[in-house]
């Protein structure tokens, strides 16, 4: 992908990360923030639209609590997003408004994006504050999410963002400089470019880390393969430099460029893909994976060697080869029960609509 793409999209999520946005006493950097909030006031008078995912609220509360580290308690770790979710939208408010923009919360859950309906919701609030030039200011909602429902981070919380509006590119500003190879070391340098995940860039990314990088790496790299298989460019890119943005929308060779796949996913197929737990997996036969990878064909019940755990007709799937990898996901025709049973009447067990080769 050229990166003189970049320069085209009109719709952009920046994702801000924790160690960007607050100081070593865990209060918000207000300097620092603001020298943010100048970059995207100078992306939207260039037409562009922006989302922020803003991490923080927790880190803010610590510091309204004066707690050194983050509690192991959920209840206590929630009181400190509540306390801090409040801090991070004033200061938000306050600088943006200076420069003559407005914004609006938008706390989200992973059962908002979950059922259907209530993620074209989410989608439609989102797109009617960008139509009304509104800065939608994202995080999930951690004064009340259940740990096991969790989007685990917010940088997959970006990455599923970018997913539902759909965005034509995908930043997460944070406290490296991109994707570093070699990373602390004398021979040092960022990779400028990933076209492919593959089992090196996921050992680089083990190794490129940051004291103040909360999610690490590798939470940004499975941000990276939702976007990428999607079909929307990310880049991963310092915060503390002051023309971060407008460098990589003006296609400077900053930052790393993880290269999407050339055709975009259609919503209904993100929304199988990416925005579900699923409940239970099908091992298919080597003949089986290798049909349902060319496209186009539907997995049916000879082709399914093990069904696992428990799950009802219309709930997504895990379809996975025979050592158990997967490879695929889908809504499953029948629940788990029938398709153990081998009731007669089974044939198409996961239609080629509802599936999404990964």
């Amino acid at each position: 992908m050229d990166r003189e793409l970049l320069k085209q999209a009109s719709r952009i999520v920046v994702k801000l990360g924790t160690g960007i946005l607050t100081d070593d006493r865990n209060h918000p950097d207000v300097a620092q923030i603001e020298q943010i909030v100048l970059q995207i006031t100078a992306l939207r008078k260039k037409g562009k639209e922006v989302v922020v995912v803003t991490s923080g609220a927790v880190g803010a509360g610590m510091g309204v609590l004066k707690l050194g580290k983050k509690p192991s308690q959920l209840a206590r770790m929630q009181a400190c997003a509540a306390i801090g979710q409040s801090r991070l939208m004033t200061v938000y408010e306050r600088l943006f408004s200076k420069n003559g923009l407005h914004v609006g919360q938008v706390l989200l859950s992973h059962e908002d994006l979950e059922d259907q309906d209530r993620h074209l919701k989410a989608r439609n609030t989102l797109l009617a504050l960008l139509d009304h030039g509104i800065i939608p200011i994202i995080n999930e909602n951690d004064a009340v999410s259940v740990t096991e429902l969790k989007f685990g981070d917010n940088d997959r919380l970006s990455a599923l963002v970018a997913c539902l509006l759909p965005a034509d590119l995908l930043i997460l500003l944070t406290s490296v400089e991109g994707l570093i190879q070699n990373f602390d070391q004398p021979n040092s340098h960022r990779i400028a470019e990933v076209a492919r995940i593959d089992r090196q860039i996921l050992e680089i990314a083990k190794n490129t880390s940051s004291p103040t990088a909360v999610g690490g790496m590798g939470s940004k790299i499975d941000a990276a393969k939702i976007a990428m298989r999607s079909g929307i460019p990310m880049v991963i890119a310092s915060g503390r430099r002051k023309r971060t943005l407008s460098d990589i929308i003006r296609a400077k060779d900053i930052g790393t460029l993880f290269i999407p796949n050339a055709k975009k996913l259609a919503g209904k197929k993100r929304w199988i893909a990416f925005f579900h737990h699923p409940f239970g997996s099908l091992l298919v036969d080597d003949g089986a994976q290798e049909i349902l990878r060319q496209g186009g064909k539907s997995l049916l019940h000879p082709g399914i060697m093990e069904c696992r755990g428990d799950f009802n007709s219309g709930d997504v799937v895990r379809i996975c080869d025979e050592d158990g990898t997967e490879f695929a996901r889908g809504i499953s025709r029948k629940s788990s029960s029938e398709i153990r049973n081998r009731e007669k009447t089974l044939k198409v067990i996961v239609h080629c609509n509802h599936m999404v080769i990964l």
